[in-house]
């Protein structure tokens, strides 16, 4: 191979490398600029799915709680058998797990069953994070109920 030759080719080496090396400057930049406007357009769409995820979990919620929970604990909340959940003082003292939990489990002592499917109860995890999900929907205009745990007959004027 003539020494011309191997020039001739170390050049078009070199061309092709910085051909090469452009390209991939040019696509990190591109990756660059891209990332924050996918993020951006991303947050949206995500803010966007959590709420209709929010919205269709209070549905099958509410739709839980009218067949399993309204008989005791009344349509809305305001306690008939067992106590009032629709209140400030229940709702501000509980977190969600909390709630997951009692209604999982059920509560010792009194007629309130497990619910879970994991201990013989009709409800998945997600039915009964759809009725905690319900449950906080009332959060916002949940009456002031201090007599909340009492059952009709033990509450004053009943």
């Amino acid at each position: 191979m003539s020494h011309r030759t191997r020039a001739g080719d170390e050049a078009s080496v070199a061309i092709s490398t910085g051909r090469w090396q452009m390209a991939g400057i040019v696509v990190v930049v591109l990756l660059i600029v891209a990332f924050p406007l996918y993020r951006a357009v991303d947050a949206t769409r995500r803010g966007t799915a959590e709420a209709e995820r929010q919205i269709a979990l209070e549905e099958m919620g509410k739709k839980i709680w009218s067949l399993d929970c309204a008989e005791c604990h009344g349509i809305t909340g305001e306690g008939d058998k067992a106590p009032a959940l629709n209140s400030q003082q229940f709702l501000g003292a509980v977190s969600d797990e909390q709630i997951h939990r009692l209604t999982a489990v059920g509560v010792p002592g009194t007629d309130m069953p497990a619910w879970w499917n994991e201990i013989g109860g009709p409800l998945t995890d997600e039915q009964i994070a759809a009725v905690v999900a319900y449950l906080r929907s009332w959060e916002p205009t949940a009456p002031d109920r201090p007599d909340w745990r009492d059952l009709p007959s033990h509450r004053a004027g009943a």
